[in-house]
């Protein structure tokens, strides 16, 4: 991937920290917007079909019926609390009994057999506050870069293009691609928690050092 297709694929994403209620409480959420070139339909199987999700996400086991259990590799494992074919999927991604968050993707159709896609990640307000008062809005940030990446690789899935996450991991590119997301994130949770632009570094430097691809502590 060259480095104009890079910073192409990171500019085709919306990106945007905001407000969204969470189990009848408030949150916070992370917010990716962008299009797919593929039906609409294409793309809900993509996001719906287990053996699917483990092209481009991670392997995942359960029943992705609403009310039941579902796990989706290491990465989480959760309740699907809806799933409206072909444009709504709602459920809860819990990293543990006492970490748990929700993701609604959805779907629209668009014109010349496109997919308007969005994925939202919500946690607790309470939650998110308190980590921000204590370090800043790296928490935001790193979870939205996570999925950036996830996207990258749905991306090629629904394009028919090979993309070894394993092999892309540490690997310049992802390198790159990871400091151009922290700084697009940066950017959106500078609008959102109304920070100056050395606040806005310093969060983008945390993310840099700790967060890099195939970095397994900072650098």
């Amino acid at each position: 991937m060259s480095e104009i297709d890079i910073h192409d694929r990171i500019a085709a994403v919306h990106r945007e920290i905001g407000d969204l209620p969470f189990q009848e409480r408030d949150g916070r959420s992370v917010l990716l917007r962008r299009s797919f070139d593929a039906p609409v339909m294409e793309v809900w199987a993509a996001c719906t079909d287990p053996d699917r999700i483990a092209r481009w996400l991670a392997p995942v086991t359960g029943d992705l019926h609403p009310g039941n259990r579902y796990e989706a590799g290491d990465l989480a494992s959760g309740e699907v609390l809806r799933c409206e074919s072909p444009n709504l999927v709602k459920v809860t991604w819990e990293y543990g009994p006492d970490s748990v968050t929700e993701i609604e993707v959805r779907l629209t159709d668009a014109p010349g057999r496109t997919t308007a896609f969005e994925l939202e990640h919500t946690s607790a307000a309470a939650t998110v506050d308190a980590l921000v008062r204590e370090q800043g809005p790296v928490g935001p940030v790193g979870v939205g870069a996570g999925w950036d990446t996830a996207l990258l690789a749905l991306d090629h899935h629904l394009s028919g293009t090979p993309f070894d996450r394993t092999a892309w991991t540490g690997s310049p590119e992802s390198r790159t691609y990871a400091r151009l997301s922290h700084r697009a994130w940066g950017d959106a949770a500078g609008a959102y928690w109304d920070l100056d632009a050395d606040a806005v570094d310093a969060v983008v430097a945390f993310a840099d050092q700790h967060f890099l691809p195939g970095d397994e502590v900072g650098e």
